[in-house]
Formats: C-alpha cells, sequence, structure tokens
C-alpha cells in the first residue's frame, strides 16, 4: 500500500485496516490525491452505490484493482460482519459513498463502529465537505455549530424537533430533498420565526452553484415560485438569548406544537421541558385555557 514519503506505516504485514475517504461532492477537481491512489490500490472497495462509483473512477481515470461491494443504509446491517472479518484476515477495505464523507448523514458508522469494537484500525482521506462548505458560504456565524442532517417527515415529529432546536444557540446545517425544501422552510418559518436569517445553499462546487441569503420569510416566499433542484444544505442562525417567558407564553407555545400535528400530552413534555416548568402545572393551564 502506498505511504506518504517519511511517515509511519499504517499496518503491520498481514495487518488489515479500513480507510474512510472523502469524495467529491460535485466537482471532480476536489477529489484529492489520497483518494485516488487508495481507489487504485485497496484490496476491497465498499461503495453507497456502484454506479456512481463507475462514475466517479472514470471521470478520474483510476482502475479499481480490488473487490467491489455494494453498501448501503438497506444492507450495512448484513454486510458489516463480512467486510469485517475480511479485514481482519488482512484485507484494506476502502470505503467511499456518492458524495462526501462516509459515516456523516451517509453509511459507514456501523462499519466503523464495529471495527473499533474489534481493534481494528480506522483511518481517513478528508476532503469535500457538503456540511463545512455550506457553513462556509452561509455568511452565518461558524465559531459553533451543529449538524442536524434530515428532519423527520412526519409533520408532529418534525414539529417537536424543531421546537427543541428552536432555542439552540449555535448556527444548524441541515440538509433536504428538493421536493421537500418549500415544506421544510414552512416549518423552519412556523418554528423558528420569519426574522431568523438563513441560507439554501444548492449544487455547491458545481456549474450552477447557488447561495441564497435571507430571512427564513424571504427564504420561503423565494422557494414557493423558484424551481429547485439538486443537491440542497441549509443553514439557520442559532437563536438568540431570551427569558423564559410567562405562563401565558407556555401555553400559546403548546397550542402552537399542537396546531402543528403533535398529541397535548407530547406537546406539554416538550414545552415543559424547555422553560422547566412542572408538566402537571401546565397540563392543567392548557386545559384551563381551552375552557
Amino acid at each position: 500500500m502506498p505511504e506518504e514519503a517519511g511517515s509511519q506505516p499504517l499496518r503491520e504485514p498481514g495487518q488489515g485496516y479500513i480507510i474512510l475517504a472523502a469524495t467529491p461532492i460535485g466537482n471532480m477537481g476536489d477529489a484529492s490525491a489520497r483518494l485516488v491512489s487508495w481507489l487504485g490500490t485497496a484490496d476491497i472497495v465498499a461503495a453507497e452505490d456502484t454506479r456512481r462509483l463507475h462514475r466517479l473512477v472514470t471521470s478520474l481515470g483510476v482502475k479499481v484493482t480490488g473487490k467491489v461491494v455494494s453498501y448501503h443504509e438497506h444492507n450495512e446491517a448484513a454486510k458489516t460482519p463480512e467486510l469485517l472479518t475480511q479485514v481482519q484476515s488482512g484485507k484494506v477495505l476502502l470505503m467511499v459513498t456518492d458524495a462526501g464523507m462516509p459515516a456523516v448523514s451517509d453509511p459507514g458508522y456501523r462499519l466503523v463502529a464495529a471495527a473499533v469494537e474489534a481493534g481494528v484500525r480506522v483511518t481517513a482521506a478528508p476532503g469535500p465537505s457538503a456540511v463545512l462548505t455550506a457553513l462556509a458560504l452561509s455568511g452565518l456565524p461558524t465559531d459553533r455549530f451543529c449538524f442536524e442532517g434530515f428532519l423527520p417527515r412526519k409533520s408532529g415529529e418534525r414539529a417537536s424537533r424543531l421546537h427543541e432546536l428552536s432555542v439552540e444557540p449555535r448556527t444548524m446545517v441541515f440538509f433536504e430533498a428538493p421536493h421537500r425544501l418549500e415544506a421544510m422552510l414552512r416549518a423552519l418559518h412556523t418554528a423558528f420565526g420569519p426574522a431568523r436569517q438563513g441560507a439554501v445553499c444548492r449544487e455547491l462546487t458545481k456549474t450552477y452553484e447557488e447561495v441564497i441569503r435571507k430571512p427564513l420569510s424571504g427564504l420561503l416566499e423565494w422557494a414557493e415560485t423558484a424551481e429547485i433542484r439538486g443537491e440542497i444544505a441549509i443553514v439557520v442562525a442559532g437563536a438568540p438569548a431570551t427569558d423564559p417567558g410567562t405562563p401565558e407564553d407556555h401555553v400559546a407555545a403548546v397550542n402552537a406544537l399542537m396546531e402543528q400535528g403533535m398529541r397535548m400530552k407530547e406537546a406539554v413534555a416538550v414545552i415543559a421541558h424547555d422553560v422547566h416548568v412542572s408538566k402537571r402545572e401546565l397540563y392543567s393551564a392548557v386545559l384551563a385555557a381551552r375552557g
């Protein structure tokens, strides 16, 4: 296996290990030299989509000499023990996903967890990241941030998650599919308020890269009329510091969650937790307000 000059060997003779390699998120010019090297020399290449892998290596002019296996969210539970056994027998396994870093909102975490448990070495060939690219281009604070990936699709579960995040002080990064972007922005608008600053980043590193930076009200208005395509990341500013509000505010917050599809008991539990009040007292207050 090729090593950088002056570096320590990654393994003893006959010892296998796993490499997580980041792939381009759009522009093939972002492929690292290490990715190219490992694609051509690894004993096994585990790919999220073997067709995407074929397009990648063709674009890079690389010939894969190792065994190619499919490894995705629907088969990773079954495939992980098999792959780990091969690594333990001395094979070098390269893990790649469709775009970006494996295990970050992509297959790979299960394999890494199993390898760590088994004492198998795991290393990485870092590279492109949609999360960090969107964060850097958003114009929003980058000193503290959190990655939330895809929100739940069910309205009640999504409302619950967003309510929890409504007081998150860090900048937040989300992923979303184009056909669901308008609904997501509407949910963000409801949970965070129209004035919260955000950015929609699409087709990052590609020819038609676009970053729309507006308050959530402006982003929602844009999404209602725009023809949206491509891979999308959404960045939203963290919440400003606020006081916990009055009992009337707490009841109103419960009612708002219920209007979004959450059951009263669940809504009361969420608000009571957030503002540090008794669930029993808040439940009674909600019932009293409803007459």
